[in-house]
């Protein structure tokens, strides 16, 4: 008994390795493991051709496979697009044991459906009348959503209302289905001549019409529409039933519109009927993301006190609001008050929690929750590592970071892209590009895709050592594998090439982003003009400057300064002076630091007239000097032999209430 309970709390855990050790050794000792644990290991290996290995055990031992076995044997078949061996198996359980039930064309119907044989899947819908057993909704939804992805919508309107018929109510899913079958189509902005034939043959809309419409458009976005068919629901005599209400409150929620959402609440009582803890949870969420914490733990008050039983749902959003506008003590507090009642063991809370103190660069607070999650037997999940792992790299404790890898794998989860890619980053910040390489293959060789960040990452490691050919490479390999690298990937790119003042290449990356419908950004065109003040021409970064303005790009500040402080060097302080203009007009706040930058340039060229004029417009600009530049105008101004700036300075200076000592 004890071996077979600790085979099937491994299989439901997902270690499936230590379960099947646990089997071997029951083998050993003559011990025969129970119908539930093999169900359980079945389930997990549905997606291997270990399946088989474990089904012939199950015979082996004497033990007769439920409706459950065959039930999962048959799905996994499906899954690995095994159609004949799907229905010899079908037809072997028939001979050998009983009647079919309806689980096992359910399954069916969904592989043969999931893999585009709808056809296929009718017939068994049509079988099962002829076994005399009766489709449930299950079965009909399944059927629905098959011929909807396939364009049938007619036909899935014939089931539906054969659904009602036969005396099952279309749920949410049901309408969810037909709506997203009609936005698949294009049709939910069709005329409603169009709507009236596909939807109904009638000449007036029925309920399921309604309906669906209403969850097509409000799925859409297009919430007024939504609205707007409620209305004339009403006028027409119609009531809008649970499933009507509950999607226009989540439109008004993921809008914002919280105050209309509790009003549609109360219409919804108004009306007979009884608000569900979906359509509470759906406005606590929204009330947390607007930062109304209070008003969201007064609302789930009274879906408690109205004895609407809830899940962990409304604790997430109530905790999440918290963590994100309030200070963390209250979040820890409310966390607290859940996890100390022992109501309530969610690895999500866990998650949320630990995820905040990482952003607030409290990796201890967060590792010890870690510590507490598996002390009260929580299983943590990918989430969880990720959090971690992410805080260990901010901390630069790598070794500590690549532990939490390994504790993943103790855990049987399996490292996610977001996993490795976090990790490559912070190696390759460290400068350690070997361990960065690494890790991409380890995760190739996990069968784990590398992403477009992923490359990008690479791609910043490989320039940060100046291999720029390399890292060429792999902008060609992410373009081979069909990924569009991002606008990061080529400003690091354009970046280094820059810096190698090969800005021939670099001009041809940004070509190559306009071919392959990347747009520049202002990033871009910042590395851009940097590099050729810096490492090439002037004349060509104004050029380049003036082009861009004429295109109406925006620049940053940045720009801006660059272009000025390579004016000042050049010596063209009239052309300095204009683009300093340009840039207060612009928006851009000005500093004491930017009018520092400019004087001190000016003034290591003994320019000092246009200095003085450059301190000027910073005291007419209303910027005050710091010390540290007057200190560096006043050395200046002594130094030199021109009396009548030195006079012009000191006016200046008492004129706008600061002594010339």
């Amino acid at each position: 008994m004890v071996w077979d309970m600790l085979a099937f709390v491994y299989c439901r855990a997902g270690m499936v390795h230590d379960a099947l050790i646990v089997l071997s050794n029951m083998k050993d000792l003559y011990i025969r493991p129970s119908i539930m644990t093999y169900n359980s290991l079945l389930h997990n290996l549905r997606h291997t051709d270990i399946m088989w290995d474990v089904y012939t055990d199950i015979e082996a031992n004497g033990i007769r496979p439920t409706e459950y076995t065959n039930s999962i044997f048959l799905d996994g078949l499906c899954r690995q697009s095994l159609i004949h061996e799907a229905i010899a198996f079908l037809r072997e359980i028939e001979e050998k044991q009983a009647e079919p039930c309806v689980v096992w064309f359910n399954t069916l119907m969904s592989g043969f459906c999931r893999m585009g044989f709808v056809d296929i899947a009718k017939s068994f819908f049509c079988m099962m009348f002829k076994y005399g057993l009766i489709p449930d909704a299950y079965s009909y939804n399944t059927l629905i959503h098959g011929l909807c992805i396939s364009g049938s919508l007619e036909e899935a309107l014939d089931f539906t209302n054969d659904m009602v018929k036969q005396g099952l109510e279309p749920d949410e899913v049901t309408y969810n289905i037909l709506a997203k079958g009609f936005r698949l189509l294009g049709m939910m902005n069709g005329t409603w001549e169009v709507t009236e034939r596909m939807l109904h043959r009638e000449q007036n809309p029925d309920l399921l019409t309604y309906t669906i419409l209403i969850c097509g458009h409000c799925q859409a976005g297009n919430v007024e529409e939504g609205f707007r068919l409620r209305d004339e629901m009403l006028s027409k005599g119609f009531q809008l039933n649970v499933m009507s209400y509950r999607v226009l409150l989540s439109s008004l929620c993921k809008s914002g519109r919280i105050n209309e959402a509790l009003s549609l609440l109360s219409e919804v009582e108004n009306v007979g009927l009884k608000p569900d803890r979906f359509m509470y949870s759906m406005i606590i969420h929204g009330l947390c993301k607007l930062g109304e914490v209070p008003k969201a733990i007064q609302l789930f008050k009274e879906m408690c006190t109205k004895r609407i039983i809830h899940n962990s749902f409304p604790h997430r959003s109530v905790l999440l609001g918290l963590c994100e506008k309030r200070p963390i003590s209250e979040a820890r507090s409310y966390f607290n008050m859940l996890t100390n009642s022992d109501c309530i063991q969610d690895v999500v809370l866990y998650n949320i929690m630990i995820d905040r103190y990482i952003k607030h660069g409290k990796v201890g607070e967060a590792e010890e929750l870690y510590k507490q999650l598996l002390e009260k037997g929580i299983a943590p999940t990918i989430i969880t590592f990720n959090s971690l792992i992410n805080g260990s790299c901010k901390a630069g404790k790598l070794a500590d970071a690549r532990k939490w890898l390994d504790g993943i794998k103790v855990h049987n989860l399996v490292p996610s892209v977001v996993t490795y890619t976090t990790l490559m980053n912070a190696f390759c910040e460290a400068g350690n590009l070997e361990a960065t390489v690494e890790l991409l293959e380890e995760m190739e060789a996990n069968g784990l895709e590398p992403n477009q960040l992923t490359y990008s990452v690479v791609m910043k490691g490989l320039c940060n050592q100046g291999k720029l050919e390399e890292s060429v490479a792999v902008l060609k390999g992410m373009l081979a594998k069909g990924l569009s690298p991002d606008q990061a990937s080529y400003n690091a790119l354009i970046q280094c090439f820059c810096e190698a003042r090969d800005l021939n290449r670099a001009f041809q990356l940004h070509d190559e982003m306009v071919k392959l419908n990347i747009r520049p950004n202002r990033g871009t065109y910042t590395i851009l003009i940097n590099g050729l003040c810096v490492y090439g021409d002037l004349d060509d970064a104004e050029r380049l400057f003036s082009f861009l303005q004429d295109q109406h790009i925006r620049f940053s500040k940045v720009v801006y300064t660059t272009l000025i402080k390579a004016n000042c060097a050049k010596g063209d302080v009239q052309k300095a002076m204009v683009l300093f203009r340009q840039m207060a007009e612009t928006g851009f706040e000005i500093s004491v630091k930017d009018y520092s930058a400019v004087v001190n340039r000016l003034c290591k060229r003994s320019l000092l007239k246009d200095a003085i004029d450059f301190f000027r417009m910073m005291l007419v600009g209303g910027v005050a000097p710091d010390k540290q530049l007057c200190s560096v105008m006043l050395d200046s101004i002594n130094r030199g032999s021109d009396f009548t700036l030195k006079f012009q300075f000191y006016v200046l200076m008492i004129k706008f209430g600061f002594g010339p000592g």
